[in-house]
């Protein structure tokens, strides 16, 4: 997912309404036809709409201005202008627009996906055919087309996903998504390898679970440390968090601690959420230990230990990730 951006900054702007056309009948039997000047048309709309297929707001970086097309004239012989082009603007699933100076919401799509209408296109003039009389029966008056209104507005996305993993840098997120679903997440034993929210499909019961590998993250993300804080608001759309414990890491048994503090100081919520502990690279040597003294430390919560390379654990996970779900 090359180009990945999860916020941007754009301008809006609805189309203007058509004039109203000052016309009169002329025609070879109606010496003194009356007026016959039709109607401006409507400005075009502004609209937001989600695309499934769209996982980036990365095309509103190359473009950061939608204008919609403006109302056509009104013509004579009582023809209404044509209403301008509305303009639809592709936006990716759990998109939230802001007011770019207010902060003020204008639409979570993370929870109406349907089709917004943001700003309405301007009216369309009045013709002179509106204004005849009794006493003014050639009116020469027309009124011109409404503006459109024009709007700075922040978009931010927050991935949707059933399941958010969760931990510190190469802990086994990436292995673990490229293991159990479709996705091809770039790996390597080295920390920070994934850079961008990585989303999978697992299939398990007859279900169809989203997985979302969010970048690692460090102690003190909550207050902008590494690359985890610019992610860590893709977790608040997630119904469960697996939180990955490296179990040959010698911090093996402060992770889920340390963890659990970085997401509850970046939003109370976030901690209250169904979660699950998976102790990886269960295949290196000491980890069985250090897997049961985690299930000692957390009787609570429920614990499974894995291992992708060694194929440890994998279906007892997929079915326990369903049941949570």
């Amino acid at each position: 997912m090359e180009g990945f951006a999860d916020e941007a900054l754009i301008e809006v702007v609805s189309g203007h309404g058509g004039n109203g056309c000052v016309a009169f009948r002329r025609e070879r039997f109606v010496p003194h036809g009356g007026p016959a000047g039709g109607d401006g048309g409507r400005g075009g709309n502004v609209i937001f709409r989600v695309q499934h297929n769209l996982r980036t707001l990365a095309h509103l970086h190359h473009q950061h201005f939608f204008a919609a097309e403006n109302g056509h004239d009104g013509e004579g012989s009582g023809r209404y202008g044509k209403k301008g082009a509305d303009v639809l603007i592709p936006v990716p699933p759990g998109t939230v627009l802001f007011d770019a100076e207010t902060r003020e919401l204008f639409r979570d799509f993370g929870v109406d996906s349907r089709d917004f209408v943001f700003l309405h296109g301007g009216n369309g003039g009045w013709g002179n055919i509106h204004f005849k009389s009794s006493v003014n029966q050639a009116p020469l008056k027309a009124l011109p087309g409404k503006e459109g209104k024009k709007k700075k507005v922040k978009a931010e996305l927050q991935l949707i996903a059933d399941i958010g993993f969760v931990g510190f840098p190469n802990a086994g997120k990436s292995s673990l998504l490229d293991t159990l679903t479709n996705a091809r997440p770039k790996i390597a034993a080295y920390p920070f390898t994934t850079k961008i929210p990585n989303l999978g499909v697992l299939s398990v019961g007859g279900s169809d679970l989203v997985l979302a590998d969010i970048p690692g993250i460090l102690e003190g993300a909550s207050h902008g440390v590494g690359l985890g804080i610019q992610f860590l608001k893709h977790i608040s759309r997630t119904r469960v968090l697996a939180f990955l414990i490296d179990l040959s890491d010698e911090r093996y048994r402060e992770a889920f601690v340390i963890l659990c503090h970085e997401l509850e100081s970046f939003s109370p919520d976030l901690i209250k959420k169904q979660r699950i502990i998976i102790g990886t690279k269960l295949d290196i040597e000491g980890t069985v230990e250090h897997l049961d003294q985690l299930n000692n430390q957390f009787p609570t919560e429920t614990v499974v230990g894995i291992s992708v390379h060694a194929n440890i654990g994998l279906e007892t996970l997929k079915t326990t990730l369903g049941h949570l779900v």
